[in-house]
């Protein structure tokens, strides 16, 4: 029987290398197991196909560390145990999440380095709390963790400052990486990102100011 077919199994774009373009781990080479959305083309892996390609790819060249991406990667929560209790990853895995499944954190926390949750900043307050709970998992778990903002025309500085001091108060630890909205930018930063930054700072300890990289296709 095609071992694709067996146990649990998820819909993926496949398992791509790359470089990571956002947020804590700003490009290092990954190897980025993507899970599909609804308009993107997927192929079914089950948790044994899964392992056995990354394991494959994992082989052929030297990468950083392993992403679970794409659209509600921590959905597949039944297949990423299997996949990864299989592959027994020596590469430290990622997890790049939107932050609204805090319970997958900790059920897959034996098999991750580091929780990225990503928001523009203007999620409804219900979301925020979900992002809050997801950043307290990883705290509890002992992950490291980071909050990606990626604001858009429409996020306003009081917006990401309020989610700064707000995730301060879960996690001293967390990594805030803040990427400027490029379409609004020039060659060169603006003041008010510096200005940005230096309230930040007040707020929290750990925060980035960086450009996000681009490339032509997402690893």
């Amino acid at each position: 029987m095609n071992p694709r077919q067996l146990g649990p199994a998820a819909a993926l774009v496949g398992v791509l290398p790359g470089m990571q373009t956002a947020g804590a781990w700003t490009g290092r080479r990954q190897l980025a197991v993507r899970f599909a959305g609804e308009a993107e083309t997927a192929v079914m892996y089950s948790a044994a196909a899964l392992a056995e390609e990354v394991r494959r790819l994992a082989a052929r060249a030297a990468f950083h560390s392993i992403t679970l991406t794409g659209r509600d990667a921590l959905g597949n929560v039944e297949c990423l145990q299997a996949a990864l209790s299989l592959l027994a990853p020596t590469l430290p895995v990622m997890a790049d999440t939107d932050g609204q499944r805090p319970e997958a954190v900790r059920e897959l926390a034996d098999h991750l380095s580091l929780v990225q949750v990503t928001t523009d900043g203007t999620a409804p307050a219900s979301a925020l709390g979900r992002i809050h709970q997801t950043l307290g998992a990883a705290r509890d778990c002992g992950l490291d963790h980071a909050l990606v903002l990626m604001p858009g025309e429409h996020t306003s500085d009081a917006q990401l400052l309020r989610i700064v001091e707000q995730v301060h108060a879960v996690s001293d630890r967390v990594a805030v990486v803040i990427h400027p909205d490029e379409s609004q930018m020039g060659a060169a930063l603006d003041s008010r990102w510096s200005e940005m930054l230096a309230s930040a700072a007040e707020l929290h300890g750990d925060v980035r100011l960086l450009r996000r990289l681009i490339q032509g296709t997402r690893g």
